[in-house]
């Protein structure tokens, strides 16, 4: 994911009908759109506050004031990552490999990725603090880098090897959280659990407190952390960019959150998380696809309400 510059994150809240936006004052319940087919939809992200989800035959552009805009595509399209810093930036990646770009909001795309295998992309992200960083995971394979956008490619890692063996990457993100090396983490989500490299890509590790070292040093104990339960695939990672440590995580069990980069979780709601999205300006604005459908949270994931009045354009 791509950082934009700090701002105070803004609190834009949408409620049923006209989905007309009010005062700031306010903390108000989520929509959940219920579109026809909407387990169909594979891939959903954000263009500043609108909401972006791709069907099998549409993408959906979803505004703020309830109206859907429906652009044709003939893509088969696993996931879809923005760029919070340019507005109508988009990467995706397809069911049988490869990438295409958008530039302007999703209504056109162009190949990108020459030079990755043809293996799957299993997982992709946009780097914090580098508008130019994107990194992929492929089946099989492990991380590449790009540092132009997408268009040329990079090896950086083998995959994960945990619990005896190697597993694919299904989730990333990038957390603009200085590691003890000085640089950048990346977080991988997996079918056995959470865990992360720096940016120097030396060695796959355990998310731990950012004071245990000194902890270990002093001879202190740090109490056990809270770990995501132990069993099921992160299936998704997201965050707003200007806060690294609210990490939210996708499982079947429901949505997770992080408030401490990712050493403790809690559960936030319950419901299958097959997609997940943060708007980059505001960390508690969520798209989600829960239960096969299409959701969205204002207050961070713990309410979420479902409306059908749209109006197409």
């Amino acid at each position: 994911m791509f950082i934009n510059q700090p701002r105070g994150p803004s609190r834009r809240h949408v409620l049923g009908g006209g989905l007309a936006g009010l005062g700031a004052m306010l903390i108000l319940p989520s929509i959940t759109f219920a579109i026809p087919d909407t387990t169909l939809i594979r891939a959903i992200s954000f263009d500043g506050d609108t909401v972006v989800a791709f069907t099998d035959q549409e993408l959906l552009r979803i505004s703020t004031a309830g109206k859907v805009e429906r652009v044709p595509h003939a893509l088969s399209v696993t996931a879809l990552s923005n760029h919070p810093a340019s507005s109508g930036t988009f990467l995706a990646t397809l069911k049988d490999g490869g990438l295409r770009r958008s530039l302007d909001g999703g209504r056109t795309w162009a190949n990108v990725g020459f030079g990755l295998p043809a293996n799957q992309i299993t997982a992709l992200t946009m780097a914090a603090l580098d508008a130019n960083l994107i990194y992929a995971a492929l089946a099989e394979d492990g991380i590449w880098r790009s540092k132009d956008t997408g268009d040329t490619w990079e090896f950086v890692m083998d995959r994960p090897y945990l619990d005896g063996a190697e597993h694919d990457v299904l989730s990333l993100v990038s957390v603009g959280n200085p590691s003890g090396m000085g640089g950048f983490w990346l977080y991988a989500g997996t079918q056995a659990g959470l865990t992360r490299v720096p940016d120097c890509f030396c060695r796959w590790q355990d998310v731990t407190a950012g004071d245990a070292m000194d902890a270990l040093a002093a001879g202190e104990t740090l109490p056990p952390p809270k770990p995501l339960p132990a069993g099921e695939a992160i299936v998704a990672l997201a965050l707003a960019p200007d806060a690294p440590k609210r990490i939210y995580a996708g499982l079947i069990s429901g949505l997770w959150v992080s408030t401490d980069a990712g050493v403790n979780w809690s559960l936030v709601s319950s419901g299958a998380i097959s997609a997940l999205a943060v708007n980059s300006s505001d960390p508690l604005h969520l798209a989600a696809i829960r239960d096969g459908d299409l959701s969205i949270s204002g207050d961070g994931g713990m309410t979420w309400t479902s409306t059908t009045n749209f109006k197409e354009i």
